[in-house]
């Protein structure tokens, strides 16, 4: 089976150690997110007048985490 049909299988690879630009993008991406998230906290807080279940942090690691391997895809 080559990789072309292993992916069009759905068929994931096995996990890979992080590489250092996988790190320093991750990294990028979470600086850049948590002051969206904070403020989109804030403003859920304000809105729904109690605590979201996320708080600002874990947020903008949801999402940095969801965007940088969107980055190596190939």
């Amino acid at each position: 089976m080559n990789t072309q049909e292993i992916r069009a299988n759905g068929v994931s690879h096995a996990h890979r150690a992080p590489r250092p630009e996988y790190t320093l993008y991750f990294s990028l991406i979470l600086i850049v997110a948590v002051p969206f998230a904070l403020v989109g906290w804030v403003n859920r807080l304000v809105r729904d007048r109690r605590l979201p279940e996320m708080g600002p942090f874990a947020r903008a690691w949801r999402e940095a985490t969801e965007i940088t391997p969107e980055i190596f895809r190939p």
